[in-house]
């Protein structure tokens, strides 16, 4: 692996003298993700392929952690966590079988069991990352200070690699839940809305919740998810009542959302996704999905970009375009434009880290 580090340091070296730009890549199934720009070498752009640089560096079941290289498959590390009745507690989603741990860290996407376990940036203990000087820095855990005083093991996370090559990341795992139990019932968005904030008020052991769908009455499916000791499960299941899923089935829901394969998230439509306060109500907007008990809102088809952060934003969260199909991405960009504070933190931790501007220019924020 020191030949393999090696060779990732020249690149970097070789593409700063060329004043060329870098474009940080794993298996690339997030590559949709983001300020996309395809990587084409006759305008003088350069792929830093990170897949080569992979292995589990350190695993101790008792500690829970583990270090891993970049571009580890991610399903690598999980089945090695599944093994010791262990997991990754944010539930990433793949989209590919290619997906590999640094990717993974680098879009910062958490899955269903993010409501109630946490993001993936809560459960980054360290990084070492690559500069734009060919430097590797360690931040995190017993390594050296961060820079600017920010925790930038956690800040990498959902960076889009624009601060440099992440090369290795420690993760805090979780043991597996003992049992789950998915239930779900028949409502309207209004009722699935009015069941999360219920449910949120009371000591249940949910873990994700979903509503997807609607009939011609208005009606879709509220699903719960709990995880827990049986007797816990049962006494949450007679708190919220509806039907139970086979395990089974209830396995191949939560994922089909992870992986968005269900039928909702066509691949030719363009898909929105919005972060709301869970206390937000129904927007009316049309086809949509709720996850994270109304936190997380999933849009389908065409949108007015502005209008639409607008919305979200007199709600106190924002939107973000993100797949867009076949569309025209937003002239400033497929995220929501970053708040003054976070905008000036994010420029200045560029500046420290990346002042060349090598690394996934204008993937995260347009003018980086």
């Amino acid at each position: 692996m020191d030949f393999v580090l090696s060779e990732l340091c020249d690149q970097v070296m070789t593409a700063r003298a060329g004043h060329k730009p870098l474009f940080v890549m794993g298996g690339g199934s997030k590559g949709f993700y983001g300020n996309y720009r395809p990587v084409r070498p006759q305008d003088g752009h350069c792929l830093l392929d990170m897949t080569p640089y992979r292995g589990i560096v350190s695993y101790h079941p008792s500690e829970l952690v583990a270090t891993v290289r970049a571009g580890t498959p991610l399903a690598e590390l999980e089945a090695a966590l599944a093994e010791n009745g262990q997991m990754l507690a944010f539930e990433p989603p793949h989209f590919a079988a290619s997906a590999t741990v640094g990717g993974c860290v680098a879009a910062g996407l958490s899955g269903p069991r993010r409501m109630s376990a946490g993001a993936l940036k809560d459960f980054v203990l360290g990084a070492r990352l690559l500069d734009s000087e060919g430097r590797i820095l360690s931040f995190g855990g017993e390594v050296m200070k961060n820079v600017a005083g920010y925790d930038v093991s956690r800040l990498l996370a959902g960076s889009h690699g624009i601060f440099g090559a992440i090369l290795e990341v420690s993760l805090k795992v979780v043991p597996r839940p003992m049992d789950e139990l998915t239930l779900t019932m028949p409502a309207t968005q209004a009722q699935a809305l009015t069941s999360f904030a219920l449910w949120r008020g009371k000591p249940l052991p949910i873990s994700a919740t979903s509503w997807t769908g609607a009939d011609e009455r208005g009606e879709g499916m509220t699903s719960v998810r709990l995880s827990g000791a049986p007797p816990a499960l049962a006494s949450a299941r007679r708190v919220i009542g509806g039907d139970p899923l086979a395990p089974e089935a209830a396995e191949a829901w939560w994922r089909s959302l992870r992986e968005q394969t269900h039928a909702f998230f066509a691949p030719d439509q363009p898909l929105w996704r919005l972060a709301l306060p869970p206390t937000a109500p129904g927007l009316g907007l049309g086809p949509t999905l709720l996850e994270w008990g109304g936190g997380q809102r999933w849009l389908s088809g065409p949108r007015d970009a502005a209008e639409l952060r607008e919305i979200a934003a007199g709600l106190g969260g924002h939107a973000t375009l993100f797949r867009a199909a076949h569309t025209t991405p937003p002239a400033d960009g497929v995220f929501h434009p970053l708040t003054p504070g976070v905008g000036s933190i994010t420029r200045r931790l560029k500046q420290e880290l990346d002042p060349a501007g090598l690394f996934n220019p204008g993937r995260l924020v347009l003018e980086l």
